[in-house]
């Protein structure tokens, strides 16, 4: 059985950047996460390193970070971390020129682990990250895109977990914002396709992350 990390290397693992999952620490810390399965070291210089889907699991469950609500399907961040609005009245809005830098920082961010774990270095695929957090994967290309998420006295876009391997939800108020919703996550390397809830009647995209 693998023994768990020490507490300065789990400090290693909660500090990681929260989109792309680089690391900073001494290179013994680094090594030892290496062996453990929690980080890889890419293979083109700088050579860093990076969260593994087992590390970004760990960081997720690291003491003193929340759960987050199930509706939800995604650990709620601690404060001052950035994460993408998957729509719901339980959000708090946050709007303005701060928001979207933030939002296209963590794109960016995003395209660049692209290149650097895709195989081919290809940023027009989704990564491993984003098959590990696929509802803050999504919810990430829609905001990126300028959509609005649904909150307490707006509408738009939510994105939902499913039981489905490898797919998620996303909700809108109408067909017009299901199709772009669509258009967005195709741009941005995903499978989408409409379909209606058989007892509710209710419209929805089912999206999966594109593999070739």
């Amino acid at each position: 059985m693998t023994r768990p990390p020490t507490a300065a290397q789990r400090r290693v693992i909660e500090a990681a950047d929260p989109v792309t999952g680089r690391l900073r620490g001494t290179e013994a810390q680094l090594a030892a996460l290496v062996g453990r399965g929690l980080a890889f070291r890419h293979p083109r210089p700088p050579h860093d390193h990076f969260l593994t889907p087992a590390g970004h699991r760990m960081r997720q469950a690291a003491p003193g970070e929340p759960a987050g609500p199930p509706a939800a399907a995604d650990p709620a961040p601690a404060d001052g971390v950035f994460a993408a609005r998957v729509g719901g009245a339980e959000e708090v809005p946050r709007s303005g020129p701060a928001r979207l830098r933030e939002v296209r920082s963590a794109w960016q961010g995003l395209l660049e682990l692209r290149r650097m774990t895709n195989a081919d270095g290809a940023a027009d695929r989704p990564c491993g990250w984003e098959r590990a957090h696929l509802v803050r994967a999504a919810a990430l290309a829609l905001e990126a895109a300028g959509h609005r998420p649904a909150g307490a006295d707006a509408d738009g876009y939510r994105v939902r977990a499913t039981p489905q391997p490898e797919a998620v939800a996303v909700y809108g108020p109408d067909e017009e914002t299901l199709r772009a919703c669509a258009a967005t996550l195709e741009r941005a390397g995903w499978q989408a396709g409409a379909y209606t809830e058989p007892r509710t009647r209710v419209r929805y995209l089912l999206a999966s992350p594109r593999r070739v």
